[in-house]
């Protein structure tokens, strides 16, 4: 199994931190949302990939729930074995698709060079530690607007940790990861 394969063996699927938060909500302290991926792989709904092609394209839907209302946000990402590590490459939502159309149910057939890589989100890297992969990136989406992305994967759940700051000034994020485990 090469290590791109088995990264994304541990991404494919339907994610929930159910537990982590049913356990915050009994100590009273929820600092989490509740929160939801369902990670696919979609290579086989995009056409004209180049020949030899290895990437691997995965849409993730993330649902988040706080205060009784429910967000979703998608995203399409490459993902491709790298001497270093596995690197994630955003890219940007289809077009003809919205943040609350884009879901692999409605994906259909997408050109392969229509595709657009994310201009603002820089790629994130990712290395095998002690049998768990962790790694990511920190992105500036404006002069001001700064977006970290900081991740562990392993057999046993997907940590993930994001914060948004203005002007140095953190607007977005929680003080621990969020944790999924498979659902």
């Amino acid at each position: 199994m090469t290590s791109l394969t088995h990264f994304i063996n541990l991404l494919t699927g339907k994610f929930s931190n159910i537990e982590q938060y049913n356990e915050l909500s009994r100590k009273s302290k929820v600092n989490v949302p509740y929160a939801e991926h369902v990670n696919t792989v979609c290579n086989h709904k995009i056409v004209n990939l180049p020949n030899g092609f290895k990437g691997i394209f995965m849409l993730e839907e993330s649902y988040y729930t706080l205060k009784g209302t429910t967000h979703g946000a998608p995203h399409l990402f490459l993902f491709t074995e790298e001497a270093e590590g596995i690197r994630l490459t955003s890219y940007e939502i289809p077009n003809g698709y919205s943040k609350d159309t884009f879901t692999y149910n409605n994906l259909t057939e997408v050109d392969f060079n229509a595709l657009k890589p994310s201009e603002a989100f820089t790629p994130a890297m990712y290395f095998l530690k002690d049998g768990v992969w962790e790694g990511g990136s920190v992105s500036m989406f404006s002069p001001i607007l700064k977006f970290t992305l900081w991740e562990r994967f392993s057999q046993d759940c997907l940590e993930v940790t994001e914060t948004m700051e203005v002007n140095g000034k953190r607007t977005f994020g929680y003080d621990t990861p969020i944790i999924y485990k498979r659902t």
